[in-house]
């Protein structure tokens, strides 16, 4: 049996760590605290039976990844998210002759339980180690698609909440109430984040500004605004770098002055937010100029 083909969805972001396909390889992301994320590549059987004491959670995206877990002998294909338990027995292999690649987010529990709404009881239990979730997905591999780059701090508290709620909803896990939204608090994180968009932003400085916790304040900054802090913060930067692009600046001096580490950093972000790079939208913004009526 051969392996299926990748949904091209699960590639967007995820570059090759290794082009050769014989090559047995784990690649491991800049370290954070309460999570580590790996990209894994083999074939046939590679990790005898263990368990972890986080989560291990990750999309298979070549291949077929083959597993034994809670007695029974699961098998997921490419675009299918997995779900361990932690203290979990499990192996790991390559159900074809095509080998096998993978990213994987192992969260400690402590952390998932301070993603969690207030009230949700215990931490959530998936039964169903592999399961088909896209919006689940999505969330993940805003963790999983740059191994080669850190997590932005800002960016953490958003990124376990939605991990921990797709957690619970697979758990089928029912919250025992709502948190409220506190509209004032939010907008003094919204006007605090655009002030301060050309530097770096904690969360620490967020749970000051608004005396929310940044777990708290994420789920209801994401509910209110709908986007994460981060990705609001990163928005106004592009709108600062496009006013720029008009003026005719150069593109890495537009970068530091709206806060990208440079140009590459910059290019990155406007092309994922507007389909295009900066140097394509400059130039085609010089020709529009050119063929406007004067």
């Amino acid at each position: 049996m051969r392996g299926s083909q990748t949904n091209p969805e699960c590639y967007q972001g995820l570059e090759r760590s290794c082009e050769d396909p014989a090559s047995n390889r784990i690649v491991s992301a800049p370290a954070v605290p309460g999570m580590e994320r790996i990209e894994a590549r083999f074939e046939g059987k590679f990790f005898e039976p263990h368990r972890h004491d986080t989560y291990a959670i990750g999309v298979t995206l070549d291949g077929i990844q083959s597993f034994h877990y809670r007695g029974r002998q699961e098998y997921s294909l490419p675009g299918r998210l997995i779900v361990l338990h932690p203290d979990e027995v499990h192996d790991g292999a390559a159900a074809t002759e095509d080998g096998l690649r993978y990213r994987m987010l192992y969260i400690e529990p402590a952390l998932v339980r301070e993603g969690l709404c207030p009230n949700t009881g215990p931490l959530p239990f998936v039964d169903t180690p592999v399961i088909d979730d896209p919006h689940f997905r999505i969330a993940l591999l805003s963790a999983l698609s740059r191994l080669d780059d850190g997590l932005d701090e800002l960016d953490i508290p958003d990124l376990v909440s939605r991990i921990a709620g797709g957690l619970s909803r697979h758990a089928r896990i029912e919250r025992t109430r709502s948190e409220p939204v506190s509209p004032h608090r939010l907008i003094r994180a919204r006007d605090y984040l655009q002030d301060n968009s050309a530097r770096t932003v904690h969360s620490g400085e967020l749970e000051q500004v608004t005396g929310l916790d940044r777990f708290n304040l994420s789920r209801q900054f994401r509910k209110f605004f709908g986007t994460s802090p981060h990705r609001y913060l990163i928005m106004r930067r592009l709108d600062q770098a496009r006013h720029l692009i008009a003026c005719g600046r150069p593109l890495a001096d537009i970068a530091a002055a709206v806060g990208f580490a440079d140009q590459s950093h910059l290019t990155r972000h406007f092309k994922k937010s507007f389909g295009v790079t900066p140097g394509r939208w400059a130039n085609a913004s010089r020709h529009s100029e050119i063929a406007s009526p004067a």
